[in-house]
């Protein structure tokens, strides 16, 4: 099977179960800007250090970018067809309980941060920016199409998550984490 099916040469995609769509639709859009969030994490998630101290991170993070990779799924199929992995409440709960736990070792937040400090720490950030933008386009898709709540509170959710996850990074890499002086 080749890579390439000249399918989208004329401007349009397929959904999932096969209805086709302009690349430009709210709905690819949406599931399009989760794929660049999920690529952004991998990013970071390379440039990480190798060692055993990251594990737990890491593995979390597998559970993310799976997550991710659901609701790309979710949002590429129609609102009427039949979602194979539907993000449910627990996701929710889980990156709550993950935001709680990383900011646990964390100081208090005195100033705004800014981006940067560790790569991979300034990576996350920019993840956090582009599931941001994931969320607004879930959002906007929502305003004429069926899409599922759960989904638009993960996204918001998560990118909590990425903000603690690259103040942690940054806390045990022993990088001084950038913050706005007033």
């Amino acid at each position: 099977m080749k890579i390439y099916t000249k399918s989208g040469d004329k401007g349009e995609t397929s959904l999932v179960y096969g209805a086709r769509v302009p690349k430009y639709a709210d709905r690819v859009e949406a599931y399009g800007t989760c794929d660049e969030a999920n690529s952004v994490i991998g990013l970071a998630l390379s440039t990480l250090p190798q060692d055993d101290q990251w594990g737990e991170l890491r593995g979390f993070f597998h559970i993310v970018q799976t997550k991710l990779f659901h609701i790309g799924a979710e949002l590429a199929t129609p609102a009427d067809k039949k979602v194979g992995w539907p993000i449910q409440e627990q996701d929710v709960l889980e990156l709550e309980a993950q935001i709680d736990t990383l900011d646990g070792h964390l100081p208090p937040l005195t100033n705004f941060v800014l981006p940067g400090g560790h790569p991979s720490a300034a990576a996350l950030h920019v993840a956090r920016t582009v599931v941001r933008r994931a969320e607004r386009k879930a959002v906007q898709l929502s305003s004429t199409e069926e899409v599922n709540t759960v989904v638009i509170k993960y996204l918001n959710r998560l990118s909590d998550y990425l903000f603690v996850a690259a103040r942690y990074v940054n806390s045990k890499t022993g990088n001084v984490e950038p913050n706005l002086h007033e």
